[in-house]
């Protein structure tokens, strides 16, 4: 697919920022046809650096609150302010996935793009851990790296030349997570299905020299990239 809005970032500063297969790319193509109003108050579940947060201010409309455990909101607030943007656009708040301190209801929409695998794959957490700060009609939208098809009972090796099996056990299948949401009494699942971006946005990544990226080329560059994908999951509160 193309990229249009993404593309206008494909810059070694942007990239050299990314901290996996990238992110704006794929919350691009999770966005395609979004129900998301521009000016919508929007949570970035799991931002990180806040590359996606900015992606969804410019490139939306949103308003974000970009919600992150592991990042530092000041570093967080000073890359946004380099940028020109003010905190009533982006504001960036240290929070943990399972505790949220929003007010109920709070936001339009949830985006979380490569991150939901590691806190959502417990059947309740939609219900008693998320959906509550999402307005009646709102809209959840999430992105997660994933398998193919779930082969944890027998791993591939070439996989296991980057990840041990406690790390793989983050990625499933589409049908996996079609049984996790399918759980969730307070939503409509309207989308759970593979994406496309996988090859491009793996190779955005592996072309980094952090090493990270230089650590996933083990398992990519023997093939193992033909067992993943990311997949696309979209809700709306009922």
């Amino acid at each position: 697919m193309r990229y249009p809005r993404s593309e206008k970032y494909d810059t070694p500063e942007w990239m050299a920022k990314i901290m996996g297969p990238n992110p704006l790319k794929l919350e691009e193509e999770l966005l395609l046809d979004s129900k998301i109003p521009c000016g919508a108050v929007v949570c970035d579940l799991g931002s990180g650096q806040g590359l996606t947060s900015v992606f969804l201010v410019r490139e939306y409309g949103f308003r974000v609150y970009a919600a992150d455990l592991w990042s530092d909101p000041e570093d967080n607030r000073k890359f946004f302010a380099q940028l020109g943007l003010t905190e009533q656009q982006l504001c960036p708040v240290k929070a943990d996935a399972a505790d949220l301190p929003f007010e109920k209801g709070f936001f339009d929409a949830v985006i979380s793009t490569d991150s939901y695998n590691y806190f959502g794959r417990d059947p309740a957490f939609l219900d008693e851990k998320l959906l509550p700060f999402v307005k009646p009609g709102g809209y959840v939208y999430i992105a997660v790296p994933g398998m193919k098809q779930d082969c944890h009972d027998c791993l591939p090796p070439e996989l296991l030349l980057s990840w041990t099996p406690e790390q793989l056990e983050y990625l499933h299948d589409v049908s996996y997570w079609k049984t996790i949401v399918a759980q969730c009494r307070d939503a409509q699942v309207l989308c759970v299905t593979e994406m496309v971006s996988n090859e491009e946005v793996w190779a955005d990544w592996l072309r980094q020299d952090n090493e990270y990226a230089v650590g996933d080329r083990k398992a990519m560059e023997a093939g193992g990239g033909k067992y993943l994908n990311f997949i696309k999951i979209v809700l709306q509160k009922r």
